[in-house]
């Protein structure tokens, strides 16, 4: 009902006759600085030019946000959301029901490959982000293993962001404060441009000072996290179109959580967590000018994720560490064959290792395992006509799978190709039409976990049976790679001077179909008569519960929406999420979101002042697996301003403030299994210089 009418007012813009006010726009030449992408070609494209659903979010768009986890800065995005809980060490990307590994996330190219179950890949502070690159939709074609959902790629500030045409260097100190957790959020960058180098710092700390709460004023026990972020850049250029750049990130977070963040805590489950992550990594891009054959880029990368978990009720001390080495070589060139065509292609290479110890042995529950992936693609862009344009690519990955232990090697080879085709009646319109497969292999934990999962009391089953309390986890190494196989349907459109002069509409939606084979799938079986063994001491059949992962085929399809308008004086948008799946046997999916419809309203009172307010309307979700808990529907609004003035005594100052969830409304986000924090009040200032 609440999405019913939702949808009735967005139909009331189409009523309005708005859309033949720009009728015109067939005819015109239309000069508006176009929106870039970079995800889905590997290269600079004009959104319009792009056959794929993209969305991005800048640094205004991040400043309206203030966000304190990836859920406050994502969750809004058309098919996107961020489940994991109230704390966002376990955030993970959901992308059209697809989560976890079955999104790629890349930060500056390289890929974030760590996986452990209930923690999350997100270790970079929104402050020190340029702009977040959403491809929705399978792209396996460009990005290979894990991108059945799609890909984030998260890009961080370059010294040219900080240092103001004509200076040497500069700056920005940034202070926050957020009421839920009592969080104080401190950020410095510096950077500094000379000739042929820059060089970028930037250092944030985020101290909680208690738990959080929900919207029914229950502390979230133990949600306390003190997280430490540090970027370092150095560029190079010593000539005209070509660039090195070696960066370093560093990451750490410490407090007291459960092992399963997005878990109740108890006091015999919480462990004293220190989370570290570090990436290393050097680029070097090549573009000579006059040349139409080489547009280069190469980066060589290394990340490291290392958990330490110590229990505080009974000391055990666990410890995951893993560990990614990649590489890769992009090249793009322009041809002509008679129709001009611009080319993508390049080759790609990355290791994976996992180790975790449990009181300094091995730990059962992620053995020690090895990933080595090669791949290399190809996708060109085809200009038909100056309306059409073709868009065939291809892409072979050959990976292998080391296990220690019993278990034998394996190795296989995917081909993930795709077709797309874009129509362009006129500057402001697309339509496009694609087809690809995407592919995922099996992670290292899902082939190979084993041990206790977790335990609880156990009990009577009846004469000589007892459940011991123990749900151990059943190795599955001839798990399949998921396969998925989508079409999608798309248009954009934009209109200009539509109510005045200088302001647009636009519109976009994609409608998309997509059958998974063996999608993996976990299995939570809380008594397992299958594992009963005979207990000679007490002469009694005990009997496990246990957890394995399966291949199960299913399909998924939806319908993702948008409408925004933008002027000098006011700005508004609504953004629609439709998505369905279903196991192939009739079964629901846990991991498809609920339909959500996201309204934003804003004024711009004067140029430097931006107010507004931000409504979320999500329905219940109760199409889940048997056994799992629906999801009930929540409506909450979100306050923001924001502040910048471009002269005057506080130029080069910024200023925001926001209350969310204002109505305090309890509630969670599917399939989380706990709620979402309460009202929030937050405001920060940054100074530039």
């Amino acid at each position: 009902m609440r999405i019913g009418h939702a949808l009735g007012a967005l139909a009331g813009l189409w009523g309005t006759g708005l859309i033949g006010t720009s009728a015109a726009l067939a005819e015109e030449e239309i000069f508006v600085d176009p929106v870039l992408v970079f995800g889905p070609s590997r290269a600079a494209r004009d959104l319009f030019e792009t056959p794929n659903s993209v969305s991005v979010i800048g640094e205004q768009e991040i400043l309206r946000l203030m966000p304190q986890t990836y859920e406050d800065l994502m969750g809004d995005i058309p098919g996107v959301s961020i489940p994991g809980g109230p704390r966002g060490i376990s955030h993970e990307p959901n992308i059209r029901g697809f989560q976890d590994e079955q999104v790629v996330l890349r930060v500056d190219g390289a890929r974030y490959n760590f996986n452990a179950g209930h923690r999350g890949r997100f270790f970079t502070d929104p402050e020190i982000l340029k702009r977040i690159e959403v491809i929705r939709g399978g792209a396996s074609t460009a990005f290979g293993s894990g991108a059945l959902g799609g890909v984030v790629l998260l890009d961080t500030k370059d010294a040219e962001d900080i240092v103001k045409p004509g200076d040497v260097w500069g700056g920005r100190i940034k202070l926050g404060y957020n009421s839920q957790g009592a969080e104080l959020r401190t950020a410095a960058t510096l950077a500094a441009k000379a000739e042929e180098f820059d060089i970028l710092g930037f250092v944030s700390y985020s101290a909680m000072g208690d738990d959080m709460t929900d919207g029914g004023g229950q502390d979230i026990l133990n949600s306390e996290l003190d997280v430490f972020n540090s970027l370092f850049k150095i560029g190079y250029e010593p000539t005209e179109g070509q660039r090195f750049e070696l960066s370093y990130q560093f990451y750490d977070d410490t407090g007291v959580t459960p092992p399963n963040a997005n878990a109740g805590a108890t006091p015999d489950t919480v462990v004293d967590r220190a989370m570290q992550f570090h990436t290393a990594q050097l680029a070097w891009d090549y573009a000579p000018a006059g040349s139409d054959l080489v547009n280069l880029s190469a980066l060589v990368y290394f990340n490291q994720a290392k958990l330490e978990e110590d229990r505080i009720a009974d000391g055990r001390f666990d410890e995951t560490t893993y560990t990614t080495f990649g590489a890769e070589l992009v090249n793009r060139s322009d041809f002509d064959f008679g129709l001009p065509v611009r080319l993508t292609y390049g080759v790609e290479a990355y290791r994976d290792e996992q180790e975790a110890l449990r009181n300094g042995a091995p730990r059962l529950q992620a053995p020690d395992a090895t990933a080595l992936f090669a791949a290399a693609f190809v996708q060109a862009d085809v200009e038909l006509s100056p309306e059409f344009t073709l868009t065939p690519g291809v892409r072979l990955d050959y990976y292998s799978l080391d296990p220690e232990g019993a278990y034998q090697d394996r190795s296989e080879a995917e081909v993930s190709p795709r077709l797309a085709l874009t129509w362009r009646p006129q500057k402001a319109t697309q339509i496009w039409a694609s087809a690809g497969q995407s592919f995922r292999a099996p992670s290292l934990t899902e082939l190979y976990n084993d041990g206790v999962h977790f335990s609880t009391t156990g009990f009577g089953l009846g004469p000589g049976t007892v459940f011991s309390g123990n749900n151990v986890f059943v190795p599955t190494p001839d798990l399949e790679p998921e396969k998925a196989l989508q079409f999608e349907l798309g248009a954009r459109h934009d209109m200009f001077d539509v109510l005045g002069a200088g302001d647009k509409l636009s519109f976009s939606g994609s409608a998309y179909y997509g059958r998974v084979d063996d999608y993996i799938d976990q299995v939570v079986t809380f008594i397992d008569f299958s594992t009963a063994t005979f207990n000679p001491i007490t002469g009694n059949l005990e009997v496990d519960g246990t957890t394995m992962a399966r291949n199960v085929d299913a399909v998924i399809w939806g319908f993702e929406g948008e409408v925004a308008y933008d002027s000098d004086l006011w700005f508004a948008s609504a953004a629609l999420t439709l998505p369905r799946g279903r196991a192939q046997d009739g079964g629901g999916l846990g991991s498809i979101p609920a339909d959500r419809i996201v309204l934003t309203l804003g004024l711009r009172p004067d140029p430097d002042l931006e107010l507004g307010v931000r409504a979320n309307l999500v329905d219940g979700q109760d199409d889940v697996p048997t056994g799992s808990t629906p999801t009930p529907g929540y409506t909450t609004f979100d306050l923001f301003v924001n502040w910048v003035p471009q002269d005057g005594p506080f130029a080069d100052l910024e200023f925001a403030a926001g209350i969310d969830n204002v109505l305090d409304r309890e509630f969670r986000i599917h399939p989380n299994g706990l709620n979402q924090p309460g009202r929030a009040y937050k405001v920060s200032a940054a100074w530039n210089f």
